[in-house]
C-alpha cells in the first residue's frame, strides 16, 4: 500500500481561501495519472493528511483512493488507524512526506520517500528523496520507482499499447510505398541533374550559349 500526505506532497503546500473561508488546491495530474497507474497494478492506496479539509475529500473520491484519513494531526495515530483500516502492517506500507509531522510514519513505514523540498529532517530519514517538488509530480516518480523496482512498470505501460498499433504501423508502411511510387522524397538520377544543370546554365545572364 501507498498512504501519502495531501498538503505539500499532492500539492506545493499552498492553500487559497476565498472571502468566504472557503479553500482550495491545485493538484498535479501528472501525480493522478501515477495513482491511477498504481491502482491498476492492483495495489492500494490512501491519504493521511493533518487538515481536515472537503478538497481533500473531493480528490480522494476523484482517483478512487482506497483510504482517506482527512484531519488526522496526529499522524503516528493516523498510521495505525490506517493498518486497522486496511489490514496491511506497516512494514507493507509506502509513505511519502514533506514536514516534521511526517517524521512518525517516515521512521515506521516499510519504505519512506521525501519530496525534494522536503525539511532535512525528513530528508535524512526517508529511504528514497525524489528530484521533484511536492505538487510538481514528486507522486509521480515515487510510484514509477517502486513499480519499476518491483518489476510491474513494463506489464503496465503495454497496456497503453493499444491493438490498434499494428495498423498504425501498417499505414505508416502504407504511406511509404506510396510515396515511393509517386516518386516522392526520390532523389534524382545523375542523367537528370546533369540535365537540370544544363538548363539552368543556358539561361544564366551574361553568359553566351557556346
Amino acid at each position: 500500500m501507498l498512504a501519502l500526505d495531501v498538503d505539500g506532497v499532492l500539492t506545493d503546500g499552498t492553500i487559497l481561501v476565498d472571502s468566504r473561508g472557503r479553500e482550495s488546491k491545485s493538484f498535479s495530474i501528472v501525480d493522478g495519472h501515477g495513482i491511477k497507474m498504481w491502482k491498476r497494478a492492483g495495489l492500494k492506496i490512501a491519504f493521511l493528511s493533518g487538515r481536515a479539509c472537503a478538497t481533500t475529500k473531493y480528490q480522494a473520491k476523484e482517483l478512487a483512493v482506497d483510504f482517506c484519513l482527512n484531519g488526522r494531526r496526529d499522524k503516528l495515530k493516523g498510521l495505525k488507524e490506517l493498518i486497522k483500516m486496511s489490514k496491511t502492517p506497516a512494514g507493507q506500507i509506502a509513505y511519502v512526506g514533506d514536514d516534521l509531522p511526517d517524521l512518525p510514519v517516515i521512521q515506521c513505514a516499510g519504505f519512506s520517500a521525501a519530496v525534494a523540498n522536503a525539511v532535512d529532517e525528513i530528508k535524512r530519514a526517508a529511504d528514497y528523496v525524489t528530484k521533484r517538488k511536492g505538487g510538481e509530480g514528486a507522486v509521480r516518480e515515487v510510484i514509477e520507482h517502486i513499480l519499476k523496482k518491483t518489476g510491474r512498470w513494463d506489464a503496465l505501460v503495454k497496456k497503453y499499447m493499444h491493438p490498434s498499433a499494428s495498423l498504425c504501423e501498417a499505414k505508416r508502411g502504407g504511406v511509404a510505398d506510396s510515396s515511393r511510387q509517386r516518386g516522392i522524397g526520390r532523389p534524382a538520377s545523375p542523367k537528370t541533374a546533369s540535365r537540370d544543370g544544363q538548363k539552368k546554365q543556358s539561361v544564366t545572364p551574361g553568359k553566351s550559349k557556346k
